[in-house]
């Protein structure tokens, strides 16, 4: 059996928050999971009335409910959480069950040991999934000889963006770039677009201006497969606008900052996973 024979999934949301109904969107509108046999739990109505009107997915307040329900188990809480979540549907675990957890710095080793099953995943997602973009890296740890978890696992992220698979030891690195760089990205467009209302555009003109050229460029790097220093290049004419732009970002130690900002929020992972 390849991982393909097993769509559409059963898959239980512990956790019906922001990235739990957009994966639940995403996979439904894929054809990966089926939402007559798919569940959803979270202790606060609102957020469950939210997630089912986008998903058609039923919502529960208990997540014991969705574990006898579901095959495939997807942990979408924080991560000071995992523990009460696990000791919760722990009794209810078969084997047939496969633990996917998206909380940040939670490792497998304390995934397995809250869980008590073999089947995991522990994948650091951003939330660019809600609009279909997200970069992920995960990490496995399963008895299948034939590795179909794992490639299950690529197959459901892959459909809300880019995936990666990595040794679980690199997953800090990947939330400290793109598990957190969205908002990094977020500062950019805004300072981008302050320096055009300061040099005379409307406002609502300067943010759609910055928008659009973090994503064309984010295009033409993903498209073209150049280095981004050879785009830069392509752009950095002599004696011009640009090359006096540049100059203005090395003064103040912008490639620095990007460096130390994405090691900073990496190292905050790993103290939070052994916090766990």
């Amino acid at each position: 059996m390849t991982h393909e024979d097993l769509f559409p999934l059963s898959i239980g949301f512990l956790g019906a928050g922001q990235m739990a109904t957009a994966l639940g969107a995403a996979w439904a509108k894929a054809g990966l999971l089926d939402a007559a046999r798919s569940r959803a739990a979270d202790p606060y109505p609102e957020t469950r009335a939210k997630f089912q009107a986008a998903t058609g997915i039923e919502t529960v307040a208990s997540n014991a409910a969705v574990a006898a329900q579901c095959d495939v188990l997807v942990v979408a809480v924080k991560p000071h959480n995992v523990s009460a979540v696990a000791a919760e549907i722990k009794p209810a675990l078969e084997p047939r069950h496969f633990v996917i957890s998206i909380a940040a710095g939670v490792t497998l080793d304390t995934l397995a040991a809250e869980f008590g099953t073999a089947r995991l995943a522990r994948v650091m997602p951003n939330t660019p999934c809600l609009v279909g973009a997200s970069a992920s890296g995960y990490a496995t740890r399963n008895p299948q000889p034939d590795n179909t978890d794992t490639a299950l696992v690529g197959k459901l992220f892959g459909a809300v963006g880019q995936a990666f698979h990595l040794p679980e030891n690199l997953l800090d690195a990947v939330t400290g770039l793109s598990g957190s760089g969205p908002a990094y990205v977020y500062m950019f467009i805004e300072a981008l677009a302050d320096g055009g209302v300061k040099s005379g555009l409307p406002r609502p003109v300067a943010q759609a201006l910055a928008a659009q050229t973090v994503l064309g460029a984010a295009k033409m790097v993903l498209e073209t497969g150049l280095h981004p220093g050879a785009l830069k290049d392509a752009v950095a004419s002599p004696g011009g606008t640009t090359i006096a732009g540049i100059h203005e970002l090395e003064r103040s130690a912008f490639r620095a900052a990007a460096i130390g900002a994405v090691e900073a929020a990496a190292r905050r992972a790993g103290e939070l996973g052994k916090k766990e």
